[in-house]
């Protein structure tokens, strides 16, 4: 036998300008008064998000090789440390429920700048804080030990199947680096299950083994490669997301503060970003604030994979493929907001959604986002593909594929945004399995090319790549926040019967007043025309369910080789490349475009009644009310594009 070793060392860093930038935004939700909220604020690009990191690296590989086996050996550690910058809302946000509030609010401060009163009911205000004195930068500072060993064995074990067997595993150790806020620690919360439980700001995840078996064949069914049947099985870890771990670290109550406050006349609007932060702080817990918490026992992402294909010799020269992969989690991540009693009472009517009417266990707590294990989430998906090489020049493949992706939450790298962005329509904490916001949907495609030397100079290639693919997934949800859990347009709607389920209220815009009986009218044929909403009447729209219409776009490609003489006994040449992409909607304008919701907010909450029943209204465009679904959208992957292109090829 034979062996080797190959050691690897590695060091990556970054360092981003600290210089502080920013700019004065609008965040609109809708225009028209008396419709929706709007938002706005002064939100700086940097430092308010920013990651500075560097990380040393180190594996070893040894490898053995008989006649039958070849062994491997590795280790690997990774040294990993962070200052995460993360200060959203510092320049202070406003949240109005109409436009007109909003001229309202500014117009009030122009008049008496010194105002301590709205003359108008703010829907949100937000603001936060450094709470620690002489801290210019709100830093997050994470550092983590990540290791990992691994064997793996390829096993020839006939002339026809070969079996892959391995078996890794990591763990990840953290440094204390957590800041400690006694005040939170004391603090009773609750969990999804309904009970009672304590947090501890400082305690960051117990480093826990996450073991990774698997095994795979490759086999030749009859000898010849005519039949390849190819699969494996096993549990794969991803690389640690340490920004979900770092947001803990941030959201204590020590670093920073954070004000929120619903439904309030006490923050009338002001330009200067710093109106309503202390003047003074001491570093002592501040007196409200956001919480972040990781489970003790929470694992890094592992996800357990299945998949089997055959690829088979077909006659006249053509080669099939078929595929099928299944995956499951098995930690897959969420989140709760422990923070958020039981809910005080549910909606009459149709909707019977649960309500809260007072969204907080702890009074100063914003929020107490938790970052958990859950293993409800899987995936799976069919492919089939057919591909001949011709022998004078010509290529062709074609293909199909369909996935679909469930889980409980896509989350993302801010705690807060995960949670309260997750649609759903009953409890947050327990939203349900709904389709991921990665579910692929459909997928078909032809691949063509011809090749001919033309002109003795070099090949002439002539391609083109059909494809037509389903353009991505959304929810139906209210805008604004319907149920009171502090979430805003993530509650899924109600989807009516028929018009007498239905509870609107009245409203006038663009100068154009809309009825009860107009809105009901036209949410039961919008209803109607929805190929998804009209098979749910009677149900809650679920999670991600709203699959956009499939697109088909056609890239040219014309490419000519022009060979050069001889250097250094190598042949060289230069590749003349032009692009066109998008070439149907080249040759018809209504080619190649695809098709996006007029809205996926078509209802906008308002306040309940004394009935107790879910009241909103439908929304407008101008003067009119939403009647259709799609529209055709105008980015820049519906038109033409040329590209032009020269490439020098070395020792070809």
């Amino acid at each position: 036998g034979k062996m080797s070793n190959n050691l690897i060392v590695g060091y990556t860093t970054n360092d981003e300008s600290r210089e502080p930038k920013g700019t004065f935004f609008p965040m609109i939700d809708v225009l028209k008064d008396g419709v929706g909220y709007m938002s706005f604020g002064f939100e700086p690009f940097t430092p308010a998000n920013q990651l500075r990191y560097n990380t040393f690296q180190v594996q070893d590989n040894f490898s053995i090789y008989t006649a039958n086996h070849d062994l491997t050996l590795g280790v690997t550690a990774q040294r990993y440390r962070s200052e995460n910058v993360f200060f959203p809302g510092s320049q202070s946000v406003y949240v109005y429920n109409s436009l007109a509030d909003f001229y309202a609010d500014a117009q009030g401060y122009l008049t008496n700048p010194a105002r301590t009163t709205s003359p108008v009911s703010l829907r949100r205000f937000q603001v936060r804080y450094n709470n620690i004195p002489g801290q210019v930068e709100p830093l997050q500072p994470l550092d983590v030990l990540n290791a990992g060993a691994y064997l793996q064995d390829e096993w020839r074990a006939t002339n026809r199947l070969k079996v892959t067997m391995g078996l890794r595993v990591d763990v990840a150790r953290f440094k204390e680096t957590g800041f400690e806020n006694p005040a939170a620690n004391a603090l009773s919360f609750r969990d999804e299950t309904g009970s009672s439980i304590k947090y501890r700001t400082e305690e960051l995840p117990d480093p826990t083994p996450l073991f990774s078996p698997r095994l795979g064949l490759n086999w030749d069914v009859f000898g010849d490669r005519s039949t390849q049947v190819r699969g494996g099985t096993g549990i794969f870890t991803g690389s640690p997301p340490y920004v979900w771990i770092s947001n803990q670290i941030g959201q204590n109550g020590i670093l920073t503060g954070f004000e929120q406050i619903n439904n309030t006349t006490t923050r009338p609007f002001n330009p200067n970003p710093d109106r309503y932060k202390p003047t003074t702080v001491t570093g002592a817990p501040a007196a409200t604030y956001e919480l972040n918490f990781t489970e003790k026992a929470y694992k890094f992402p592992q996800v357990w994979r299945t998949n089997v294909a055959v690829d088979h010799k077909l006659p006249r020269g053509f080669v099939g493929t078929a595929e099928f992969m299944y995956a499951r989690d098995v930690n897959g991540a969420y989140y709760i907001n422990a923070n958020l009693p039981a809910a005080q009472t549910a909606f009459n009517g149709a909707d019977t959604r649960p309500r809260w009417t007072s969204g907080r266990i702890n009074s100063n707590i914003t929020a107490a986002y938790v970052l958990k294990n859950q293993d409800v989430g899987y995936s799976y998906s069919l492919s089939a593909s057919l591909e001949k090489a011709f022998d004078n020049g010509f290529f062709f493949k074609t293909g199909y594929n369909f996935g679909v992706a469930r889980n409980t939450i896509d989350p993302g790298s801010i705690a807060g945004g995960s949670w309260t962005n997750n649609a759903h329509a009953g409890d947050p904490n327990n939203p349900g399995v709904g389709f991921s916001f990665s579910s692929p949907g459909h997928r078909s495609f032809l691949a063509t090319s011809y090749r001919r030397d033309y002109f003795g100079i070099g090949a002439t290639t002539i391609s083109l790549f059909a494809d037509r693919q389903t353009q991505g997934n959304t929810s139906y949800t209210f805008s604004g926040d319907l149920n009171g859990d502090g979430g805003f347009s993530n509650d899924l709607v109600y989807v009516s019967r028929n018009t007498g389920e239905m509870n609107f209220e009245q409203f006038t815009s663009s100068g154009k007043t809309f009825t009860v009986a107009d809105q009901a009218a036209a949410w039961d044929a919008f209803i109607g025309q929805d190929s998804y909403l009209s098979k749910r009447r009677g149900q809650y729209a679920e999670r991600g369910a709203v699959f956009l219409p499939q697109v088909m776009r056609v890239d040219m490609s014309i490419s000519q080789d022009i060979a050069i003489r001889r250097i250094a006994g190598q042949r060289n040449s230069l590749q003349l490349r032009f692009d066109i992409q998008n070439v149907g909607n080249l040759l018809n304008r209504e080619w190649g475009n695809g098709q996006r919701l007029v809205t996926n907010t078509p209802l906008i909450a308002r306040p309940t009644g004394a009935d107790g029943k879910a009241l909103y209204r439908l929304r407008n465009i101008g003067t009119n009310l939403i009647s259709k679904t799609f529209e055709q959208s105008a980015g820049f992957f519906d038109v033409f594009r040329f590209q032009l292109g020269l490439r020098y090829n070395f020792n070809n």
